[in-house]
This record gives structure tokens, sequence and C-alpha cells, in this order.
């Protein structure tokens, strides 16, 4: 005789991306979830997301897609195979909210924002019976019960099955801070800050006298990977999407080394030979500076900086090389909490293939508490989709399998 609940129940821990839609596949499943998060309300990481458009996915080819998940892709492949691109941007539009592809290829709602793609999801949500709690931090379990701090102090839940969606280490002030790592020591990579703004070696006042400056659409090289984009100079360095696909190999390098060299391409439209012949092209008499400026339309801080990379007599073939190949050399990441995203969090060795923890049968995982990391571009919001659309397909089939072996 079968024993197990008609309707298992399922906690979910977290009110991300991840912890909501898994608390949607299951609800439609006929569990009963409820959604804990320690904020006094949900989404707080996507609502900013979408403050600059809301970049849901990508739609370069899939196999494509998967490089941009790096030492991660076999991890998380099978997830993403599962619940792909296309399957992320259905989902949406069957909120109503249309999307479109733009130039780069990334997946954007029309709407743009992330306000009305939440709206119509808690909708959808409520009407399956989901139940999400606010101000509730969970501190961790007294054997299989789940224990929360509150307002009017500890309480506990047990359920069937629970999944954790509790994200990385950044942006603490919107509800991921990392704190749940204390209490699951042993089974955690070390945070460390991804897609994040890096601290070149220039002079002290550079980045007081050019900060918001943008070095528009230049050539970045680090090794064999090269990228291209605008990179804004800030009061703490240089921050951008081109440099953020490289962050990860840069902050290794600086791990490792204590520095690492990035080539900044100035002019990438230009080779070297056109960009001689248009300093040349100048009259003599013009300054260094003058001749950059009306020449090749160069910018203040880009000057600068390739005055600091050449000698103070550099020829004008000098300049063109250096412009083309000029070494920024990097001795620092920003801040942990002020990284896009993080590294590090739950290792895979530590789950099993449906993300359950194998020290704790009928927990799992999904999303940035998984040690992975992708660039932006879309590839984090699908990567928490598709780990949390694995996790609770995890779920019910242990609950499946719990079900029959009591049997």
């Amino acid at each position: 005789m079968n024993t197990a609940p008609l309707s298992p129940s399922v906690a979910i821990i977290g009110a991300g991306p991840a912890g909501l839609f898994a608390a949607e596949i299951l609800s439609a499943r006929g569990c009963k979830v409820q959604v804990f998060d320690r904020m006094p309300s949900v989404g707080r990481k996507l609502l900013m997301a979408g403050r600059s458009g809301l970049n849901l996915t990508h739609s370069e080819p899939l196999d494509r897609f998967l490089t941009r998940y790096g030492k991660a892709r076999k991890w998380l492949e099978p997830a993403i195979r599962a619940f792909p691109p296309s399957a992320l941007t259905e989902w949406a539009e069957g909120l109503g909210q249309i999307c479109f592809s733009g130039s780069s290829g990334r997946v954007f709602p029309t709407a743009m924002k992330a306000s009305p793609l939440l709206r119509a999801w808690l909708q959808r949500l409520t009407e399956q019976g989901v139940q999400i709690h606010t101000r509730h931090r969970f501190t961790g379990w007294n054997d299989t019960t789940l224990l929360f701090e509150t307002a009017a102090g500890q309480t506990s839940v047990r359920a069937d099955a629970t999944i954790l969606t509790m994200g990385g280490a950044s942006w603490s002030r919107l509800g991921s801070d990392g704190r749940w790592a204390d209490f699951m020591t042993g089974e955690t990579a070390p945070f460390a800050p991804a897609n994040c703004g890096f601290l070149p070696d220039w002079p002290a006042d550079f980045a007081t006298r050019h900060e918001g400056s943008v070095l528009h659409s230049v050539g970045l090289t680090f090794g064999t990977r090269q990228t291209r984009g605008d990179l804004t100079i800030t009061s703490r360095g240089l921050e951008g999407s081109a440099l953020y696909a490289l962050s990860a190999d840069l902050r290794n390098r600086i791990t490792t080394e204590g520095r690492a060299v990035l080539t900044l391409d100035l002019r990438p439209t230009l080779s070297a030979e056109d960009i001689l012949k248009r300093l040349l092209s100048q009259r003599e008499r013009e300054s260094q500076s003058n001749r950059l400026r009306k020449a090749l339309s160069l910018d203040s801080p880009s000057r600068e900086l390739l005055k600091h990379a050449t000698p103070k007599d550099a020829t004008p073939l000098q300049l063109a090389q250096t412009l083309k190949a000029l070494p920024l050399p990097l001795i620092g990441m920003d801040a942990l909490d002020r990284a896009i995203s993080t590294a590090g969090g739950i290792r895979q060795d530590t789950v099993d293939e449906r993300f359950m923890m194998k020290s704790r049968p009928g927990i799992f995982v999904a999303g940035e508490m998984l040690d992975w990391e992708a660039p932006t571009g879309g590839y984090l919001l699908q990567g928490c989709f598709s780990t949390a659309y694995a996790a609770a397909n995890g779920v019910l089939g242990w609950l499946e399998s719990s079900s029959s072996a009591i049997a």
C-alpha cells in the first residue's frame, strides 16, 4: 500500500528566478509549494537586472551557447539542453511578454523591464496555489526540519523535499549574501567575483580625472581570447561586458601571479598601417596629443594611456603599434559584493545528476548557489532557469522513487 501523501510538500528557499521557476513547475504537477525568502519582497535582483533591459537569454546556436559556461559546461549541459534558450523565450511569451533578439543576439522582452514579467509570473504562481513567505532567513537544519529566523522569532518547517536557490555572494542588499555557506562547509568552493570590474595599475589620479569616461568599442585580448566592446572608467577601475567575458581568466591569473596584463586595441577597425598613414598625414609641428586627436579621434583617457605606454619621443610607428596592442596591467578585482555574479558555491561533486545533495537526500540545489559562472549576455539567467528546471524534475523523480520504495 502506498502511504506517501497524495500532494507532497516542497519547500523552496530563495525567491529569485530559480526558486520561482522551480515553484511553478512543482505546483503545476500537484505539489504543495511554499517559497521562503529573507527579503521583504521577491525577485529583487531580477528587477535590478531589468533596469537596463532584461536580458533573458541569447539566440546564438546552442553548441556555441554552451561554450560560454567554460569548465562547467559538461555539468550544466544536460540541464540546458533539457530547457534551452528557445524554451525560456517560449515561457516568457506564455506570460504575455513577447520577446525579440537584438543585433547582438541577446534576447529581451519587448517591454525591456522585468516588472511586467514578474507581475504576470506571481499571478500564475498564486493561481497554482504557491505560498510565498518573505522575511524568512534560512539558518540550517535540525535533523530534517528547516529552521528560519523571522521578526517573530525562530520558526521551523517540515517538507517532503526542499530546493535551495539562495543565490551567490554578490549584491547582498538585493538578497544574495552567501551566508548560507557558513552551515554548508565542506561542500562549497570559495566565492570569487565574476563579471566584475578590475583595478588597473595606472596613475593614482587617473580614475579620478576620467571617471565616467568610456573607451568606445575597443578590442581586448588576454591569452588566446579576444572580445570587443565599451569600457567604462569608474572610481575603482574598469568595467564593461567585454571585460566581464574575460573575468574568469583574468581573475585566475591575478590570484596566482598577482597581476594580469590585458592588451587593448584602441582602434580595432583600423590596421597599424592605416593608423600610421593617418598620423604621418598630420603637420609635424602639431603636438603628439593633437595629432592623435585629429588623425584618430582619440579621446583624452586613450591618449593618456598611450602616453604612459610609449617613450616620451615615440615615433609615429611606435604609436601606431602600441595603439593596436596597448598593455594594461591589472592588479586586482573589484569587491565581491559589487560583482554582477560570483563563482564558487556548491561543488559539482557534492550533488548528483539531479542536483540533489549527496549528503542530504531530498535536498536539491539550483541557480547561482552552484559553483559555475558565465558571462553576461543572457547566460546567467538561462543557467538559473535550466538548473531550476532540472532540480524541480529531480524532486519529482525522487518523490516518485521514494513513494515506490515505501509502497
